[in-house]
């Protein structure tokens, strides 16, 4: 991690990754990227769903491969590169037929460095296999929900789950939230944990610099008036008053359970994930 002299208060708190150690280049692959603009938490009648977003700066989008449709082609990484859109790293690989693509990377993959996906692939960080394939207790990422369907699992920098067991066609998972779920054997997924394991130790340091990543402020609802939140009002500091936690909109939170009783994937859920000590 990188810290700064204290030259104002916002150094004197600011910690950020050194990139220098990490990355090899400053500009991403052309071909590979594009424009276009974000919704900034707007639904399709440009009304606010997702509250506490906006602004930013501009970002240009790498297309990244999560389906690894080139199978059984080695393919050597070029270049460690950052995305503003994703909190890992992403490599620039090239294959043995000359065609270039993005991938998310994995920690100790350095530049020089071959990969492939396959089902014949050896047990190595960066290769990619059907999770048939993969024995108990290794670490994976980027895992398929359903064979085919691209990578839609742990892809935040640093996480990883591991392969527990394999029974009756399903592959039992260990999830970074401690959840265990069973996946399809046939679904495909990266040996290994994701780059940048770091990004948790960041501290921004200022509120200007949220802003630059398109984060927007957060109002106590206790600051707020009697019409704005179920928390507003009163002289001086005051309590909730009310008896049990509420969102703005009156809406009960802190232990209510809010996932549906007959949700899709609750067959594939062994054991819940641990609650925290807050809640």
């Amino acid at each position: 991690m990188k810290k700064y002299n204290p030259t104002s208060p916002s150094r004197r708190q600011l910690v950020s990754v050194d990139y220098r150690q990490y990355l090899t280049t400053n500009e991403p692959y052309k071909p590979l990227t594009t424009g276009g603009k974000r919704h900034v938490g707007r639904n399709s009648d440009g009304r606010i769903t997702v509250r506490h977003k906006g602004g930013g700066h501009k970002r240009l989008y790498r297309e990244i491969d999560f389906k690894y449709k080139n199978l059984d082609i080695p393919a050597k990484v070029e270049t460690v590169e950052y995305d503003p859109n994703r909190s890992g790293f992403i490599a620039l690989v090239c294959y043995r037929n000359g065609e270039r693509c993005y991938h998310l990377l994995p920690k100790t993959i350095k530049v020089g460095d071959m990969i492939v996906a396959s089902e014949t692939a050896k047990i190595k960080a960066g290769n990619r296999l059907p999770l048939f394939k993969i024995p108990s207790g290794t670490f994976i990422f980027n895992v398929e929900v359903k064979p085919g369907s691209g990578a839609k699992l742990i892809r935040s920098a640093g996480s990883h789950a591991e392969v527990v067991a394999h029974d009756a066609g399903y592959a039992t998972l260990k999830m970074p939230s401690s959840e265990i779920r069973k996946v399809s054997d046939k679904a495909w997924a990266s040996i290994g944990e994701v780059s940048n394991d770091e990004h948790k130790l960041i501290n921004l340091g200022k509120a200007g610099r949220s802003r630059w990543l398109g984060i927007r402020p957060t109002v106590r609802g206790s600051a707020m008036n009697p019409v704005d939140h179920p928390y507003g009002g009163g002289e001086g500091r005051q309590g909730r008053g009310t008896k049990r936690p509420k969102t703005k909109w009156g809406k009960v939170t802190g232990g209510r359970k809010t996932r549906h009783p007959k949700k899709y994937s609750n067959h594939l859920i062994v054991t819940r994930r641990k609650k925290s000590r807050k809640s």
